[in-house]
């Protein structure tokens, strides 16, 4: 296992925070005081090849998964809002590949962003009022007339709401059905019906629009139904006779996917919190004694660093997994959301705590970092749903590992599982789980010592 970024990584990781520094962040303070969108950043950044359709052929070419996340800590590291103004549009086109047909995503993904300078945007309309966290509870509605769907419903804090060239509007085909009885649906900006509702006024996040986005009567081509009506169709039929489908509804499964770069973005903000604190206090004497030097100090930095850096290594674990198709059966794109959230609010606060009164007044750049920490808590899955995902994931890992191991044990010394027994049985699901047992439990069974850390070609140091 090798934790080292390649050459190109690295050179990504550095053109990212060249941008953050000097196009984000001479930017911040404005579009964070007067609220408003910062379009010309944005336009930058498509510029600069950080976003748009290149960006994301660029990050779907990067076997290891980890190109996107580090653009979202390094644009994040810039200022919160103006980075997830240049990426909201992701999550739309997130929400259409996770749906739509091939002939939808080629045609409904480059729509979210644009081409050269014909900048575009793209929402994702999930969150009602009554139902945040609670997907199955979405009471936006539609239904077929004729050729075409008709939608009504109020979706709430939404990115990019309003000012959006193609909203990705979840909403219930039959209520009866909870999630299994949702469909994704594409509603171009324009659409008779469609329209903005209120404009949210946020502690943080200030540069990122957040709107109401408001459905009435909106007809839209059955066409723009993602997946088509085939998939729909079997799928509503598989609810209603029982059947398991074995997945999770789009919208889950849509967030699922971009929960890693949540992560990352809320890593940014602790970093640029932790790296500003250390500049602020290198040169602050108390009582005649550097600060930098006094124990108590050293331990709220050592443990800041050591926070960020286990968020980091979980949110880049989960990027790769989703990336390299390895299941996260245990919750660990939950755990990268939940871990990278809680320190980010944890350390802008500690790190204010050293700092003193300054910390609380808007010269001193923690007081925006602490206000932009909090929504990491809350957006995409609250920490409290969050942890509730993992403890069930968790358990269902669990049980089924158990199984598993169970019959691994079950088989005689010296037969692989999968193998044909005394009794002709014998699976296929547990082969792999036995071969991994008799590499282990073999060598104690032969009586062989296992080899110890740091000899041969396994020793950590050569790592």
């Amino acid at each position: 296992m090798n934790f080292r970024l390649t050459d190109e990584q690295q050179e990504f990781q550095q053109y990212c925070r060249r941008f953050a520094r000097e196009i984000i962040r001479p930017a911040a303070a404005k579009h964070d005081r007067e609220e408003s969108v910062p379009w010309e950043v944005m336009k930058e950044a498509r510029k600069w090849g950080l976003s748009g359709v290149e960006y994301m052929t660029k990050i779907g070419q990067d076997n290891d998964g980890l190109m996107g996340v580090i653009h979202a800590e390094e644009l994040h590291w810039g200022c919160a809002g103006i980075a997830l103004s240049i990426s909201g549009s992701m999550l739309a086109a997130a929400g259409i590949a996770a749906s739509g047909t091939p002939e939808q995503i080629g045609q409904w993904v480059p729509e979210c962003f644009g081409a050269g300078e014909d900048l575009k945007l793209g929402a994702y309309a999930v969150t009602e009022a009554q139902a945040g966290s609670d997907v199955k509870s979405l009471r936006t509605t539609a239904k077929l007339d004729g050729d075409e769907w008709v939608l009504n419903g109020t979706k709430v804090f939404i990115t990019n709401g309003g000012i959006a060239d193609v909203t990705v509007v979840v909403a219930t085909v039959d209520p009866a059905l909870g999630h299994r009885g949702q469909a994704s649906f594409v509603v171009p900006k324009g659409t008779p019906g469609l329209s903005q509702g209120k404009k949210e006024t946020k502690i943080g996040i200030r540069a990122s629009q957040t709107t109401e986005v408001v459905l009435e009567d909106c007809r839209i081509p059955v066409d723009y139904l993602l997946g088509g009506m085939d998939k729909l169709n079997r799928k509503l039929e598989k609810a209603r006779s029982g059947t398991s489908t074995g997945r999770a509804s789009n919208a889950l499964a849509t967030f699922e996917a971009t929960r890693p770069f949540v992560g990352a973005s809320a890593i940014g903000i602790a970093q640029a919190a932790y790296e500003w604190t250390l500049d602020y206090l290198e040169d602050k004497v108390e009582d005649g004694a550097p600060v930098m030097q006094q124990q108590g100090v050293q331990q709220v930095l050592a443990d800041v660093a050591t926070e960020i850096e286990a968020a980091r290594l979980l949110v880049w674990r989960a990027s790769w997994m989703g990336r390299n198709g390895v299941q996260m059966s245990a919750g660990q794109g939950s755990m990268s959301k939940l871990k990278a959230g809680d320190v980010t609010m944890w350390a802008t606060t500690r790190l204010m705590d050293l700092v003193g009164p300054y910390a609380q007044t808007t010269d001193c750049p923690l007081e925006k970092w602490f206000r932009d920490a909090k929504i990491y808590q809350i957006f995409e899955g609250t920490a409290q749903v969050q942890r509730l995902v993992i403890s069930r994931m968790q358990r269902q890992d669990y049980t089924e590992r158990l199984h598993s191991m169970a019959e691994v044990l079950e088989q005689p010394p010296g037969v692989s599982s999968g193998e044909p027994t005394a009794d002709g049985t014998g699976t296929d699901n547990a082969r792999a789980q036995g071969d991994r047992g008799r590499g282990v439990a073999g060598k104690w069974r032969s009586g062989g010592a296992p080899r110890t850390v740091g000899s041969g070609a396994s020793s950590f140091s050569n790592q």
